[in-house]
């Protein structure tokens, strides 16, 4: 028996962020939904390239027992873009991007998974989750501290654990699962599950047969519901019949932006030609302009160099080209980067990145707060002992005062989910006392 994908996929910016940093894509083979994050370090640029990233994977031929290994691949590539982008651009430190991928092999799908997107399943009318979120709440749910419910109102519901950022590796979450006729796949940005909760989603999914009107239907509530984010959405049915079918791609979000692809030209970016929800009229990709020609200008040929003399002038070439990269990313490194760490069990600001370069510190203390590391909750000690990278140092002053704000509470409140224990003071036992004969 044939089965073929009927997707649709819609983005939208909400009514509270002034630009959209979300990207979705579907098409025969592929469905992804990433949610860019940085703000102004160009968090659309982030979840754009992991939309291009992976359209150009389900382009090549894939075999089946190749897929979880080409999707986990797949995330090494992205972290590398993300590396370049940063490394050209300084200021672009922060971007990040979740990744949340469905690659349809037929009677199976990959799932590829980074973050807090979700991708769900309804199966003979039942909602699964088949993704579980990166974040700090659910941690505190896994060890039983907090309930699921009260996790949607967690005042750090939003906090991820693992993001592609393009500096530190990712382990993402692989799994292979068994497809149905019938079976209807969401992938959504946490500016939908944020506002509208799994029973309304699986009512929606249910009732509507069209997959158009699902997306439709589900970004409209969103906004009913206050979008505070960003709302991304890709719907995909599997049905069973007796013809290949080969639908176009369709692009939405910051990916399918003509302005972020101009940002990034050397980006494979995925052929975009099916109508997007949100704009009817079709989109057009302009090819780039063609180059000028150039005038024929005379050659003058110079005898060859000897062979010895090309092998001197490339070492000498390279060690001054090395020399100065050297330079250069040290001035980089103490003009342009900023950190928060550990410094002697106290929380400091760090000018410079972390490591050295042989002997050489890349890094130099600018101030140590009275922040005792050990006072914070347990995920803040381990982002400072990791240390937590910032574009400035108006950020990372900022950052001290978030982990200021949470060792205070820590201190007034101490049952707070994550914060340290106490220690119980011990009172010296009574010493038996001589009694008279």
């Amino acid at each position: 028996m044939t089965m073929s994908l009927r997707y649709a996929a819609r983005s939208d910016i909400g009514l509270k962020r002034t630009g959209n940093e979300d990207s979705g894509f579907g098409d025969n083979h592929l469905l992804m939904v990433a949610d860019g994050m940085g703000g102004h370090a160009a968090g659309e640029l982030a979840s754009a390239m992991a939309v291009a990233t992976f359209a150009e994977l389900a382009d090549t031929d894939m075999a089946d027992d190749q897929v979880l290994e080409r999707l986990d691949a797949g995330v090494d590539t992205l972290t590398e873009r993300i590396g370049d982008v940063i490394a050209a651009d300084p200021s672009n430190q922060g971007m990040g991007t979740t990744v949340t991928g469905l690659y349809w092999l037929g009677n199976r799908v990959g799932i590829v998974h980074v973050g807090d997107s979700r991708a769900y399943r309804l199966r003979d009318g039942q909602l699964s989750q088949l993704t579980k979120d990166h974040t700090y709440v659910q941690t505190l749910v896994d060890s039983g501290e907090i309930t699921p419910e009260a996790a949607l109102t967690h005042p750090r519901r939003n906090l991820l654990i693992r993001a592609v950022d393009g500096i530190h590796p990712v382990e993402a979450d692989l799994s292979m699962r068994e497809t149905r006729p019938g079976d209807r796949y969401l992938l959504c940005s946490d500016g939908l599950t944020g506002v509208v909760p799994d029973s309304a989603l699986a009512e929606v999914l249910r009732q509507d047969a069209d997959p158009t009107g699902a997306v439709t239907r589900l970004v409209d509530m969103a906004l009913e519901g206050g979008a505070p984010d960003n709302v991304t959405v890709v719907i995909a049915d599997v049905e069973a019949d007796n013809r290949a079918t080969e639908g176009l791609p369709v692009v939405v979000g910051a990916a399918g932006e003509p302005g972020n692809r101009a940002r990034l030209p050397n980006v494979p970016w995925p052929v975009d030609e099916q109508l997007d929800p949100n704009d009817p009229q079709p989109r057009t990709i302009k090819a780039p302009p063609a180059a000028v020609p150039i005038e024929p200008v005379e050659v003058i040929e110079k005898p060859p160099r000897p062979r010895w003399a090309k092998v001197v002038i490339g070492v000498v070439a390279a060690v001054v080209i090395l020399m100065a990269l050297i330079g250069a990313g040290l001035l980089w490194a103490l003009q342009g980067q900023w950190y928060v760490a550990e410094d002697n069990g106290k929380v400091a600001i760090f000018h410079g990145v972390q490591g050295t370069l042989g002997p050489i510190p890349l890094q130099r203390v600018e101030s140590v707060t009275d922040i005792d590391v050990a006072s914070l909750p347990s995920y803040d000690q381990e982002r400072v002992r990791s240390g937590i990278p910032t574009h400035s140092l108006d950020a990372a002053q900022g950052t001290v005062q978030e982990l200021e704000r949470s060792a205070a509470t820590c201190q007034t409140d101490p049952a707070t989910p994550g914060c340290p224990v106490p220690e119980t003071t011990q009172q010296p036992e009574p010493q038996p006392t001589a009694s008279g004969p």
